[in-house]
């Protein structure tokens, strides 16, 4: 529980980093292709866990494009290690993270930006005291989602990190484990720990977003 624990948060922080930027992006531009941009951004929600998970172990692998650079660079593989756990679940989990940042960026009046820039605001100021204030919603949104949704994967954990206990052994894959060997009691008591997190995570995620949107 507190590697999965340990893995959501990694993950979390670093999609909300990275998928900001991705989200304001997408909010903004009116290229051709962005389309093309959005679908390559969701696939992770419709691609089965495990076509996901192959072709990341691949691209992770000792002889993968990103995993051969990471041997060469550290002497360690990408597969089979935390690291590789955190590179597998922010993919898995961008989309989470983008959609709800976006949504919360379209929905903003563009003059509010404008207005910013006439009082002598410049853009990435306008961004950080007008609009991250005002899209507050969306990023618990999309921090909640991602960190959820990290914590609950299966498929993509298990073909990228395996199964190594204290190493890449996260909760779901110990509840796998459990029913395999047919210790329910086990794996109905990590299940229920799952459910009841789950609920709670939801149920503030939508009182905070309700008071914010009262306010």
């Amino acid at each position: 529980m507190w590697l999965s624990l340990q893995l959501a948060t990694f993950t979390t922080a670093i999609l909300i980093l990275i998928g900001t930027p991705i989200a304001w992006w997408l909010s903004q531009t009116r290229v051709r292709w962005k389309p093309a941009v959005q679908a390559v951004v969701a696939m992770p929600i419709v691609l089965p866990p495990t076509v996901l998970g192959f072709y990341l172990l691949i691209l992770l692998g000792p002889d993968g494009a990103i995993g051969s650079w990471w041997v060469q660079l550290t002497g360690n593989a990408l597969t089979f290690s935390f690291t590789g756990l955190v590179i597998a679940s922010c993919v898995y989990s961008l989309p989470f993270a983008v959609q709800p940042i976006q949504n919360a960026f379209e929905s903003l009046p563009r003059q509010y930006m404008e207005r910013a820039r006439t009082l002598g605001a410049s853009r990435l100021d306008a961004f950080f005291s007008v609009v991250v204030p005002l899209s507050v919603r969306g990023f618990v949104s999309g921090i909640v989602l991602s960190f959820a949704h990290t914590l609950g994967e299966f498929g993509v954990v298990l073909m990228v990190g395996g199964n190594i206990p204290g190493e890449t052994r996260v909760v779901s894959i110990a509840i796998y484990d459990h029913v395999e060997s047919l210790n329910y009691a086990a794996a109905h008591r990590m299940s229920v720990v799952l459910i009841g997190f789950a609920f709670v995570v939801l149920a503030t995620m939508f009182v905070l977003n309700r008071r914010w949107g009262d306010r």
